[in-house]
């Protein structure tokens, strides 16, 4: 993969301020930002999904 490929996207994204008080305190929890939470869990689901396979790069 080129450096083109692996730069991250960016995406906008709409939740309720109660979501984002969850997720800011479950990122302060573990010790992560608010974006690496929502990155870290949304790359835990997808590896669920696959069975549990090799980790997302």
């Amino acid at each position: 993969m080129d450096e083109k490929e692996k730069a991250k996207k960016q995406i906008l994204l709409r939740i309720s301020p109660t979501l984002w008080k969850e997720l800011a305190q479950w990122a302060e929890d573990d010790f992560r930002s608010i974006n690496g939470q929502i990155e870290f869990l949304l790359t835990e689901c997808v590896r669920k999904r696959k069975g549990g396979g090799k980790p997302i790069e």
